[in-house]
C-alpha cells in the first residue's frame, strides 16, 4: 500500500520506451553527424532503422527551419514510428528486431 499523496509510478509502454531510445538517439546522431552500429547504441535493427529515418527527415528540416523545428519533428516522428511499430505488441521477428 502506498502512503496518501505519494506517486505510483506507472510501467512505460514498449512503444514509449521506444520513442525516448529512438529520440535520444536521432539527438545524438544529429550532434556527433555520425552513427554507431544499432548495438552500439543500444537499439534493436529495427529501432535502428526507424533512427536512420527520423534523421534523415530531421537534417532537412533542421537545414531549412532550423534546430528547434528539427527537435520537434524527432519527437513526433519517433512517436508515431514507434506507436506503429508497437501496434500489435512486441514484434516478434527475432530478438535483434
Amino acid at each position: 500500500m502506498t502512503p496518501a499523496g505519494s506517486a505510483v509510478p506507472s510501467a512505460t509502454s514498449d512503444a514509449e520506451l521506444c520513442a525516448r531510445i529512438v529520440a535520444h538517439g536521432a539527438r545524438q546522431v544529429l550532434d556527433d553527424g555520425g552513427y554507431g552500429d544499432y548495438q552500439s547504441m543500444g537499439l534493436s535493427n529495427g529501432q535502428y532503422e526507424i533512427v536512420r529515418r527520423v534523421v534523415t527527415a530531421a537534417r532537412a528540416v533542421e537545414r531549412r527551419q532550423g534546430p528547434s523545428a528539427a527537435d520537434e519533428l524527432i519527437d513526433r516522428e519517433a512517436r508515431s514510428a514507434c506507436a506503429e511499430r508497437y501496434r500489435a505488441g512486441t514484434p516478434s521477428e527475432g530478438p535483434w528486431r
